[in-house]
């Protein structure tokens, strides 16, 4: 049974050979480097990196997560969850569960996010107004146990997840 660490990449230059070699000149600072003009932005300010999707599950999922038996971390996660509510009416927001379900080893509730532009707004937000809650950050694949695993992403302290359902849906 292979581990989600275990997965293998691409070459992130992969595509790019042949390019001329980059610039060693430096800017002002004398840290950063001169980078050439792009002749186009990258689609991925307006698109998301494949194989994310951006069907009806969104983009990203992001599940922020509290301690049910915390009266005052339960407190705060309910107004975070109402001021998610207000100033991103537009975020696909779940309901808010008061005990662990699925993967998930505490209470949570999900977020939604369907564009690179409402990441880009959003996870930034995010980081400033989730105060000790612990979030998870995944992308929506075909690969759901990697997903949750290997491209995850996590603020604040990392839980574990129960992943058993997962692997055996992916035969692993």
């Amino acid at each position: 049974m292979s581990e989600p660490w275990q997965y293998t990449f691409p070459s992130p230059l992969e595509g790019s050979e042949g390019l001329e070699p980059l610039p060693d000149e430096k800017v002002e600072d004398g840290k950063s480097y001169v980078n050439p003009p792009a002749k186009q932005t990258s689609e991925a300010y307006t698109r998301f990196t494949s194989p994310i999707t951006d069907d009806r599950r969104g983009g990203f999922d992001i599940h922020i997560y509290f301690l049910q038996t915390n009266a005052e971390e339960t407190k705060f996660a309910h107004e975070l969850w109402e001021r998610i509510r207000r100033e991103f009416p537009e975020l696909r927001i779940y309901r808010v569960w008061d005990r662990p379900i699925g993967p998930h080893p505490l209470a949570m509730f999900e977020v939604n996010l369907f564009t690179p532009a409402q990441f880009g707004a959003f996870i930034p937000w995010l980081v400033i107004n989730r105060g000790t809650l612990s979030a998870l950050i995944h992308p929506n694949t075909d690969d759901e146990l990697r997903d949750h695993t290997q491209w995850a992403t996590w603020m604040g302290q990392p839980l574990p997840l129960y992943l058993e359902t997962m692997k055996k849906r992916n035969g692993k």
